[in-house]
């Protein structure tokens, strides 16, 4: 009997694991890098990282479950550690914190998905104004519609976009205050076939002229080509090429400035990849996924 008890109590406790979960992964980077803008000063000038090394690790927990009437929920944690770069932005990030953070909670149910992350969440409408420390994002028919909120009081603290598709076209609608009024964006694209599409987009900062952006892009076997003009005089022409695990890029814009990177695949979670810009910029390093 009291044996009986014993099998019977592991397998409540069974069930109950059955409907959470925590997964562990990691990540760590090392190379060189020489000539990036350092974005840890707190100048009004770009500054330029002197030449050197990065090397970083860290680990992210996520835990997720589910509540008995359908809530799933979910929760991160992460430990980084070590000197960092943005190979996207060509910049020189700096040295992490060394310490643990708490990443975004969020809940999903048929009310849609509500997310908190103290200054974690980017801005819906510009990734460079003020994070938001909590979003609510839903599903209405074909629309998708998001908000986000900066409980700190910036004049960009509130955000929303909102997202329709159908028979090949999309619209996104994105705003958010700003210190002159209302920043809004409305963006068209439309897929030709498979390989080309185009996409139309009008921008309007507050307290300034609208920008009107065309671009147009395709793919086809491994190589993209991608081409926009604005009405502010700005173009961008950017070449991709992919094959087998490696990747090059090549972009260019009217200031005859230009960046080109490379990648490939190592196997095994590795990646190498390497950037150079006319700026005088290079990073080259591998990137390990655990």
């Amino acid at each position: 009997m009291k044996k009986l008890l014993i099998a019977s109590t592991a397998l409540v406790a069974t069930a109950g694991m059955a409907a959470a979960d925590i997964t562990i992964t990691g990540h760590a980077a090392a190379g060189i890098h020489s000539g990036l803008d350092d974005v840890t000063t707190t100048t009004n000038t770009t500054d330029v990282a002197g030449d050197g090394v990065y090397s970083n690790a860290g680990v992210d927990f996520t835990m997720t479950g589910a509540t008995d009437n359908g809530i799933s929920f979910s929760a991160s944690v992460n430990i980084d550690a070590g000197t960092e770069i943005d190979s996207g932005d060509f910049e020189f990030d700096g040295a992490d914190g060394g310490t643990a953070g708490l990443g975004s909670v969020s809940m999903t149910g048929t009310f849609g998905t509500l997310t908190f992350d103290d200054g974690g969440i980017d801005n819906l409408y510009n990734g460079d104004f003020t994070a938001a420390d909590v979003s609510y994002s839903t599903t209405v028919g074909a629309i998708s519609l998001s908000v986000a909120h900066d409980t700190s009081g910036a004049d960009d603290a509130n955000s929303m976009s909102a997202g329709y598709t159908a028979s090949g076209m999309s619209f996104t609608l994105a705003a958010s205050d700003d210190t002159d009024g209302t920043s809004s964006s409305l963006s068209v694209a439309y897929a030709l076939n498979d390989s080309v599409s185009v996409t139309g987009k009008t921008d309007q900062v507050a307290g300034a002229e609208s920008v009107q952006t065309i671009t147009a892009a395709t793919t086809l076997n491994g190589v993209s080509v991608s081409v926009s003009s604005a009405n502010n005089s700005t173009w961008d022409v950017d070449l991709g090429y992919t094959a087998g695990g490696f990747a090059l890029t090549y972009g260019v814009d009217e200031t005859d400035g230009w960046t080109a990177t490379a990648t490939t695949a190592l196997g095994g979670g590795a990646t190498f990849a390497a950037g150079v810009s006319s700026d005088d910029e290079m990073y080259a390093g591998v990137s390990f996924a655990f």
